[in-house]
């Protein structure tokens, strides 16, 4: 099994590496998700079908077999703490798990698992085979081979070093932004956003992008009192036109 990454949304954001695991492959897997709403005329999982995209421009031999994504509790009251998440994702995580092991059961082979961006950062595939492995039911050979992150195209993007000399960067997530703020960090990277919580940051600079590498690739900097109101219209106008908006930004105080 090769666990790919495939960059941040660009056809070309792949290593060579990366691009032979997939020909190499007797088919490739991802999770197919609902539809967001309001996305009519779009396709079921926009992000499922930019993987058919990608594999029909690097490995058009290999099909890409979808894997219906079981639902994850997101109410706010039983993701309220860190712990309450935590919870909430591990259950997701057996439950795919469950469904990812029944699929590859029956479908023996070499299997490639495109990963968004870096299987580094920010993704559960690793974490979802190893529960797999534990089982025991399927004899796993597990190869990771990384891609390019969505850090790394933002940085190109702006034309950033993320750190400033000889200092530090956090790199962390919208839900714990506040937390790691309060903590005296003043250089940080903000992965997995449900919104911009960044209200009380308006004297702090931001450089942001959204669907990095994408054709709907949009790129904002600025004081975060200034551009807040159009960051956020644009991030609903990317969910809108595309079905999805993934963003990525670097606060600095």
């Amino acid at each position: 099994m090769w666990v790919v990454g495939i960059g941040s949304g660009g056809l070309d954001q792949i290593t060579v590496e990366a691009v032979h695991a997939l020909q190499a492959a007797d088919y490739a897997l991802a999770a197919v998700k609902s539809a967001p709403a309001g996305a009519e005329g779009l396709p079921t999982d926009p992000l499922f079908a930019r993987r058919e995209v990608l594999l029909g421009r690097h490995a058009p031999n290999v099909e890409l077999v979808g894997v219906p994504d079981p639902e994850r509790e997101r109410s706010s009251s039983s993701t309220s703490t860190h712990g309450d998440y935590r919870g909430v994702v591990l259950d997701w995580h057996e439950a795919r798990a469950a469904a990812w092991e029944q699929a590859m059961a029956e479908r023996p082979g070499d299997v490639a698992i495109p990963v968004w961006g870096d299987p580094a950062f920010y993704d559960s595939t690793l974490r979802i085979l190893e529960r797999i492995r534990e089982r025991g039911r399927l004899d796993l050979d597990v190869q990771v081979l990384p891609g390019i992150s969505a850090l790394q195209v933002l940085a190109a993007r702006h034309r950033l070093v993320l750190h400033e000399i000889g200092g530090t960067v956090t790199v962390t997530t919208g839900r714990r932004l506040q937390e790691v703020v309060a903590g005296g960090v003043d250089n940080v990277l903000v992965m997995l956003n449900s919104d911009l919580p960044i209200d009380d940051l308006a004297d702090w600079h931001i450089w942001w992008g959204g669907n990095l590498g994408d054709a709907g690739e949009t790129l904002v900097s600025g004081r975060v009192g200034e551009v807040l109101p159009a960051l956020r219209a644009h991030r609903e106008r990317l969910r809108d036109e595309h079905g999805w908006v993934m963003d990525v930004y670097l606060l600095r105080r």
